[in-house]
């Protein structure tokens, strides 16, 4: 009875007074969260096509009814109260696409609110866009309203959008006491503690200057947030770290960096030669996020580590070359789709954009820079020092031209999908392009059991635990840009029964 009496017989209309939405531009792919008596509801837009395509706003729904409570769009923030028609909410808002969750004590609601859907171009955001956008942002789960918002990257162009669910833990404080704090991983690799009541790091956060110009240079912003908690990223690249399974193949990399724009960190995106970006648009952490066991007090944090090569295209350039959005393009069931960004047409501003994502050579199909391409690190989440850290994954279904080696060399590749833990210390990971699930012993970081998936394992393990015995799970499903096999596969395992 309680079903048939939510909504219209079960259900709710999440595209209501949203506008044309077109036809695949709009998806739930991330579970909504329940606060209290309320239901809140994100949604994806899909990248890269249409800067002004379908609104972002969250939805939030009595839980019990379904009536729609409050509608919070980040273009409009300073009001929550549900608006009616097409054209209610800022066409091409933030949303939020990744996993959220709340504090039911505190009634807030925490969203890793993402970009406008012009993801290379920030020229035609709003002021409230700009202060929304790439954030960690805390809702009234009464009103709607925010409560507190921290922004991860500045007027960001690099796809830079959140995509680490933020994790609650009671942080531990000098006198003996517990500070209710939320951790926030970002695609930059930086791990934010913040205090979850106020948005206030608990360790610092340093604004340091990042590089200028591009095609928007009045645009950008002088400094970028730095974590002084704890950073995943690596050292800015250099020539000697272009790779190659040949000395041509590393010659053609060595050529490119050389031509490309590159100035560190948040070099910012050109039309007239390639840009690099790095870390890319993977991560850092990207989805999946990190695992907190807070009996030892550790943070388990796996990661890409990767660059894009990114250039922007003139929209009479893109037009000429008949890059259209995919709403115009006639359903082709053969195609395999593509990485984001890769030939997005971005219809509404003045530049398409081309990312080599992973910085990828185009015949061999290999990564320009050298290995390893992921890890997993182990951070003490007292003071945020690495424990230990590792290449994650092995180079068994990798290879040039898409062929693996079979080789089970640990070489780390690219991962998405995050870690969990065990009260008996073990940490079980699938992520990596390798097919294989593995445990790995929290206190010395080495393997000892692994097995493999009959599809790609780009998904979050669970834990649940049945007559005193700890069992595991997986979906094994693939992804297109690891280009892992696809499947449809729920797969539990039962660890041994502990004496």
């Amino acid at each position: 009875m309680w079903a048939r009496s939510f909504g219209n017989q079960g259900t709710v209309n999440l595209a209501e007074d949203m506008g044309e939405i077109y036809d695949g531009y709009v998806a739930i792919n991330s579970a909504p969260v329940v606060i209290r008596d309320t239901l809140v509801v994100g949604h994806q837009t899909i990248d890269g096509q249409r800067a002004f395509g379908p609104p972002g706003v969250i939805k939030a729904y009595d839980v019990r009814t379904g009536a729609l409570k409050w509608a919070e769009d980040a273009a409009d923030p300073d009001t929550a109260t549900p608006k009616k028609g097409p054209n209610a909410y800022k066409r091409g808002s933030p949303d939020v696409w990744t996993s959220f969750t709340g504090d039911d004590k505190l009634g807030l609601v925490y969203l890793p609110i993402g970009n406008s859907s012009g993801d290379y171009w920030s020229g035609t955001r709003s002021p409230a866009e700009n202060k929304y956008s790439v954030s960690l942002t805390a809702l009234n789960i009464d009103t709607g309203l925010p409560a507190w918002t921290f922004q991860t990257a500045h007027k960001d162009v690099w796809d830079y959008d959140p995509g680490s669910q933020p994790t609650l833990v009671d942080y531990p404080d000098k006198n003996g006491g517990k500070t209710p704090a939320i951790i926030m991983p970002t695609k930059q690799g930086e791990i934010y503690v913040l205090d979850r009541r106020t948005g206030k790091s608990l360790f610092g956060v340093e604004e340091r200057p990042v590089p200028g110009g591009g095609v928007e240079p009045d645009q950008r912003s002088p400094t970028q947030p730095y974590s002084l908690f704890h950073h995943l990223s690596k050292p800015d690249l250099t020539p000697q770290d272009m790779w190659g399974l040949t000395p041509v193949d590393q010659l053609v990399c060595r050529i490119q960096f050389q031509q490309a724009s590159y100035k560190g960190q948040y070099t910012p995106p050109e039309a007239d030669r390639h840009s690099i970006e790095y870390p890319g648009y993977n991560g850092g952490s990207d989805w999946g996020s990190v695992a907190v066991d807070p009996t030892r007090g550790i943070i388990i944090a796996n990661y890409n580590d990767m660059p894009n090569y990114n250039i922007l295209v003139p929209r009479a350039k893109a037009d000429a070359m008949g890059w259209k959005p995919r709403d115009e393009i006639p359903y082709n069931p053969h195609d395999t789709g593509h990485a984001e960004g890769a030939g997005d047409p971005q219809i509404g501003v003045p530049y398409a954009v081309n990312v080599n994502a992973g910085w990828r050579l185009p015949y061999t199909g290999m990564l320009c820079k050298e290995p390893p391409y992921g890890g997993i690190r182990a951070i003490d989440l007292r003071d945020g020092r690495t424990l230990r850290d590792r290449p994650l994954g092995t180079a068994r279904r990798n290879g040039p031209f898409g062929l693996p080696t079979g080789l089970p060399i640990n070489i780390g590749t690219p991962n998405n999908g995050g870690s969990v833990v065990t009260s008996s210390g073990l940490i079980f990971v699938a992520a990596a392009t390798d097919d294989l699930i593995r445990a790995i012993d929290m206190k010395t970081g080495k393997e000892v059991w692994s097995t493999e998936l009959p599809a790609g394992g780009q998904a979050n393990p669970m834990i649940y635990t049945q007559n005193g015995r700890e069992c595991l799970v997986i979906v094994a499903a693939g992804h297109h840009f690891m280009e892992t096999p696809v499947g449809d596969y729920v797969l539990a395992y039962a660890l041994p029964e502990q004496k």
